[in-house]
């Protein structure tokens, strides 16, 4: 890699890191440290390939979504997520966030209740806001496709918690709004 490379890299790596941190973050099922490891993992891939790589954006998304299926399919990458003690006595002023907690807790059982597929095409549809053109392109797949993984994943997120449907809020629901 020449120095105009180097240099376009490193803009690309310190301008995008914090989105695809989020990204690999929502693939690895909440694990921040999977998650950085997954983005860095292919960054050193992307690096090798930058001179040929037109448009890094949908590139690396597609690159994490493989990688992380790679993983999920190895059985050395299941583990248990480590969690810290609960504190000993919330005070009054808490109760609002521990309703934030456990919304994420069920949330996060729910989703990890999906196949690796299903929760990539949510995360990517709705967490990331992508067109299902743009979801099609990153999976490997047809929109046909997207669209029906994604209604069958909300139909078993729907089954997994359905202790969510009541703290929807109109515009926050996981349903598309109609076009």
């Amino acid at each position: 890699m020449d120095v105009a490379e180097e240099r376009r890299f490193r803009e690309f790596v310190s301008a995008r890191s914090p989105a695809l941190i989020r990204f690999g973050f929502l693939l690895t099922g909440g694990d921040q440290h999977a998650a950085e490891d997954l983005l860095q993992t292919v960054l050193v891939k992307t690096a090798a390939r930058w001179s040929r790589v037109d448009d890094p954006e949908p590139y690396v998304r597609r690159a994490m979504y493989r990688q992380q299926v790679s993983w999920w399919r190895l059985a050395s990458h299941r583990r248990e997520t480590t969690v810290a003690d609960a504190p000993e006595a919330p005070g009054p002023s808490a109760r609002d966030h521990a309703d934030a907690a456990e919304v994420k807790l069920v949330l996060r059982h729910a989703l990890a209740r999906l196949t690796p597929r299903q929760r990539a095409a949510l995360v990517l549809r709705y967490f990331e806001d992508l067109p299902e053109a743009q979801v099609a392109q990153i999976m490997g797949c047809s929109v046909g496709t997207v669209r029906s993984t994604v209604h069958r994943s909300l139909a078993r997120l729907r089954v997994a918690a359905p202790e969510l449907a009541d703290l929807r809020a109109p515009r926050d629901s996981f349903e598309e709004v109609p076009r």
